[in-house]
């Protein structure tokens, strides 16, 4: 079978490709296929993320190995596309270069029988030119300043100098000047 995706860039224009991928490649090949597609070197690290119906992030699926453990973690290369998408589950999250933050909306479009002579993955359709830099993400809270409503006498500096009040160092099972 064949998977069909609309990979939507985060961006305040339209921009996106359609791309059909076997259901048996790896969620690497669609990596792969997804920064070919957008015209991107492939040289930056790259994450996907499980999502609810709404887009909101779950689960990262790194490309590399970054747990403390090696072979611990499992990768892109350990998930075939056919292990975490189908008709109920159709969202993935795609994250390319995580200085510059380029963010994808991934959406299964449709599943279907592979065409005889056709050579996978492949592009089907473009639309839209990528930016010179991605979409500038805010990552405050928002309502930042109900997060001071909680101390009940509010927020001073000596609430904030973790070296002043009752406690010691000893306390924690160290001296202050350790090094």
């Amino acid at each position: 079978m064949v998977y069909k995706f609309r990979a939507i860039l985060d961006a305040e224009e339209d921009i996106f490709r359609d791309i059909a991928i076997l259901e048996d490649d790896t969620l690497e090949d669609l990596h792969n296929a997804i920064f070919n597609a957008f015209g991107f070197d492939g040289m930056e690290v790259a994450s996907f993320y499980t999502c609810d119906e709404t887009w909101n992030q779950e689960d990262e699926i790194p490309l590399f190995d970054t747990g403390d453990v090696p072979g611990e973690q499992k990768t892109m290369s350990d998930y075939k596309l056919s292990d975490i998408l189908d008709e109920e589950n159709t969202k993935i999250i795609y994250v390319y270069d995580f200085i510059n933050m380029w963010t994808f909306l991934v959406e299964l479009a449709a599943i279907e029988e592979t065409t005889a002579g056709a050579i996978y993955p492949e592009t089907l359709f473009s639309h839209g030119e990528i930016p010179e830099e991605a979409l500038e993400k805010s990552f405050e809270a928002e309502n930042a300043d109900d997060f001071y409503d909680d101390f009940e006498d509010g927020l001073d500096e000596d609430d904030l100098d973790m070296f002043e009040g009752d406690s010691s160092f000893e306390d924690f099972g160290f001296e202050e000047n350790w090094n």
